[in-house]
């Protein structure tokens, strides 16, 4: 095999890889819009194939079922928000800021995170979400609460670990419940429902840092 042949030979397989990999993402992007709009449960994947403009076969040569797919967008999505909490948080003593300044570096990624990918929703799995969504998930789920949680030890150093994790949990569904509403608004509107979820964060965190 001449080295011409040789160099065409090698470049067929990193070629095929990124196909494979372009292929992977925009299943993925398909499946976190059709969440978006229909739930986790209604998505099926026929659903999301068609989405993504693949046959069903094409998509399972890469995800062996809806749960992988789940899966795969739990940990990218987990990624995404680690690097804009870290760029919200590196080089800043979270422990000195002022409480409402603490609130609006925790608000601003987890907001625009949510109102970039309404579908993440669907992957924030409740308790009663079905034991393959809740495993699938799991890495985004550990992602979103670890992060609240290392910076409610870091102003309550006190605190012991399981009030501390409750008190993320808590936090954390708070916003949950409102991104919705916000992300469905605009204007004044999204801005007054944002400043009432700063207020109620502020409520239920001020007496955690300053208990009667």
């Amino acid at each position: 095999m001449s080295d011409r042949e040789v160099g065409m030979s090698a470049g067929r397989p990193v070629r095929r890889q990124a196909r494979g990999e372009r292929r992977m993402a925009e299943i993925l992007d398909a499946a976190l819009a059709l969440f978006a709009e229909v739930g986790y449960e209604a998505a099926s994947t026929n659903r999301i194939a068609a989405r993504a403009g693949v046959s069903p076969g094409s998509l399972y040569q890469f995800f062996a079922n809806k749960e992988a797919i789940a899966q795969a967008l739990s940990a990218r999505l987990a990624a995404d928000l680690g690097a804009a909490h870290a760029a919200a948080f590196d080089h800043v003593p979270v422990s000195d800021l002022p409480l409402d300044e603490l609130i609006d570096r925790i608000l601003e990624p987890l907001l625009a995170f949510g109102i970039a990918r309404p579908g993440a929703k669907a992957l924030l799995a409740g308790p009663d979400a079905p034991a393959p969504l809740a495993a699938a998930t799991r890495p985004l789920q550990d992602a979103v609460l670890g992060r609240v949680a290392a910076v409610l030890g870091a102003r309550v150093p006190g605190l012991p670990a399981a009030e501390r994790d409750r008190a993320a949990l808590v936090a954390v569904q708070i916003v949950r419940a409102l991104t919705g509403p916000i992300a469905a608004a605009a204007g004044a509107e999204r801005a007054a429902l944002v400043g009432e979820l700063k207020r109620a964060l502020h409520g239920y965190l001020a007496p955690l840092e300053n208990p009667p």
